[in-house]
């Protein structure tokens, strides 16, 4: 540090000293470069009115009666056009339009008493320059891209023996446009300089922040690898406890409610039973059901049987049975079943965003897809339903934590999770590369 900072500091005074010099000098020339440019756009306009007045000299000097020979001037002029905002304008020595080629709707109009927002008569001014011989206005005009009005140079003049005022103009933002590129040029140099300036400094304590860089890359390595082990020992540890009461409901309670199913049910074939030994049973076969539904829901038998993409294609069926909602399925059948931690996030995060749908979505129609990308794979689940705010809703304490379970899910084991939601309805989207299936 001894040797360091009095090296940054003298380092800092430089470049403070070298940026504001600069500034100065760019401001100076900034001051001597705009008289320049709007002399240059002067020029330009002046050369864009010689070469209109050029090309319909010819009939001005022709012997052609004069409202035919205007008449072909106008179309000549019309045709005449540079840029997005560039064009040739012509009106009489009364103020009315005859060619404004970007307001096809003026033509024909007096414009005399035309008034600006400064309360100046623009049509006036050019009218009374053009009868002095001819020259430059500043005026107010309407800019056709924008339709809004903006400060113009102008440059008009006659045309002898025709009464007609012959005009163009460049609107003045064009130069200060010009003097930001001139200043933005500026500012590049004057952070080229300062980081040559710096460079050196910065070669001084490159070797200590390389080295505590890597020293804190390695740490946060560790410490990312920690978690991620971490995270996916709870989700193996809370898909091991379902495991174990699916179990048990299924060995267990499932176990015993069908032998009382099968003594009712020989009771009613003795003929010593009444109403209510046909209710029980009935109820008994309803307890069944929802038991089997709990055992499935915790840890689904054919996701340890048949696989994944059987597994969310039963969960699919029972699903669009129970809520109403069309379901489109199309779960690729996998050659490898994936690692059982993808599996069981795949699985949970396709019941988790199907319930959304079922509460939430009022959707009549869903989709279910699981299939390979390369080496990789994907799982989506999207709805035509009403959509929300998916960033409101994952901020959201109380309404946003399905989201965000779905998200750490597949985070945390090297995936990518995808949600997107708005008036089309809503898409979540599961991604694992090679690299998190091995």
């Amino acid at each position: 540090l001894m040797a360091v900072v009095p090296l940054l500091l003298a380092s800092v005074a430089v470049a403070l000293l070298v940026a504001q010099r600069t500034h100065v000098h760019a401001d100076l020339n900034l001051a001597a470069v705009q008289p320049v440019l709007m002399a240059a756009r002067r020029a330009e306009l002046q050369s864009r009115i010689n070469l209109a007045r050029s090309a319909i000299a010819h009939l001005v000097r022709d012997g052609m009666p004069d409202a035919a020979a205007q008449q072909q001037a106008l179309q000549i002029l019309r045709r005449l056009e540079f840029g997005h905002d560039g064009y040739f304008f012509v009106f009489d020595f009364s103020g009315q339009v005859l060619l404004y080629p970007r307001q096809a709707l003026l033509q024909g109009s007096n414009l005399m008493d035309l008034q600006d927002s400064r309360g100046q008569f623009p049509v006036r001014e050019m009218l009374a320059q053009a009868r002095t011989g001819g020259g430059y206005v500043e005026l107010e005009w309407r800019r056709p891209s924008s339709g809004r009005m903006e400060p113009k140079l102008g440059y008009v003049e006659p045309v002898a023996g025709w009464e007609w005022v012959l005009g163009t103009g460049t609107y003045v933002d064009e130069p200060e446009r010009a003097r930001r590129r001139v200043s933005e040029a500026t500012e590049a140099a004057v952070a080229d300089t300062l980081w040559r300036v710096g460079a050196v400094a910065v070669l001084c304590t490159l070797a200590v922040v390389i080295v505590a860089t890597l020293i804190n890359m390695e740490g946060e390595r560790r410490a990312d690898a920690k978690l991620r082990a971490m995270a996916r020992q709870i989700v193996m540890t809370q898909e091991d406890e379902r495991a174990r009461v699916a179990r048990e409901l299924h060995d267990g309670v499932s176990q015993s409610l069908v032998s009382v199913k099968y003594v009712l049910e020989s009771g009613i074939v003795r003929g010593d039973v009444t109403q209510t030994l046909h209710t029980g049973v009935q109820r008994l076969r309803d307890v069944l059901v929802e038991l089997r539904r709990i055992a499935h829901g915790l840890r689904p038998a054919l996701l340890d049987d048949l696989g994944l993409s059987h597994a969310l294609e039963h969960l699919g069926r029972e699903w669009s049975q129970r809520s109403g909602v069309v379901l489109t399925l199309s779960c690729e059948a996998l050659p490898h079943e994936p690692p059982e931690a993808v599996s069981i996030a795949l699985f949970r995060i396709a019941q988790e965003a199907l319930g959304n749908i079922e509460a939430h979505a009022l959707a009549p129609h869903a989709r279910l897809a699981l299939w390979r990308v390369g080496q990789g794979l994907v799982m989506e689940i999207q709805d035509d339903g009403r959509g929300f705010d998916s960033d409101a809703v994952q901020r959201s304490p109380r309404h946003g934590l399905g989201l965000t379970h779905m998200r750490e899910r597949v985070e945390s084991l090297g995936g990518r999770f995808v949600l997107s939601s708005g008036g089309q309805g809503t898409l979540v989207r599961a991604e694992f590369d090679a690299e998190a299936l091995s």
